[in-house]
């Protein structure tokens, strides 16, 4: 395992390349942040639009046996989101949108709890508002939700 006592050379080797290479850094993250902002506003909608009406009241499909190919791909889905995660928290303090990564990141990902996040972020009057505005733009019904439960976690 490589850590900073191990080789100091290395980690002052890093400590060089990123004050050499600062402002290209700062320029890759504000182009990665433009990128995903305006994919965000082309995607958004489209995303949105072919969601079926019952996705958050229907039962999700057991998992049962997955293929070695599934495995892989939910793998590779979960590092993806996992690197959006970290590069939006990152973005919190330098160019981009931080928070529409962060959240591109979580959706991407699969997690225990995943959908109950979702159904609670998506029962937000505001968001429900946008997202059935941009339902409605495309002649698509409005999204159902469960009915809440008194303990609130839903």
């Amino acid at each position: 395992m490589l850590t900073a006592t191990s080789d100091p050379s290395l980690l002052q080797g890093l400590v060089d390349w990123f004050k050499a290479h600062g402002a290209l850094l700062g320029a890759g993250l504000g182009v990665l942040g433009l990128v995903m902002f305006v994919g965000s506003l082309l995607l958004l909608p489209v995303l949105v639009a072919r969601l079926p009406a019952d996705y958050f009241v229907r039962t999700p499909p057991p998992r049962g046996a997955r293929t070695t190919g599934a495995t892989i791909l939910e793998l590779l889905r979960n590092a993806l989101g996992v690197v959006l995660v970290i590069g939006g928290v990152i973005m919190l303090v330098l160019p981009g949108q931080g928070i529409l990564t962060i959240a591109i990141g979580l959706l991407v990902m699969e997690f225990p709890g995943k959908r109950r996040m979702q159904i609670w972020i998506l029962r937000r009057p505001v968001i429900r508002k946008g997202i059935n505005w941009l339902r409605t733009r495309a002649d698509r019904p409005p999204l159902e939700f469960p009915e809440a439960t008194h303990s609130g976690t839903e």
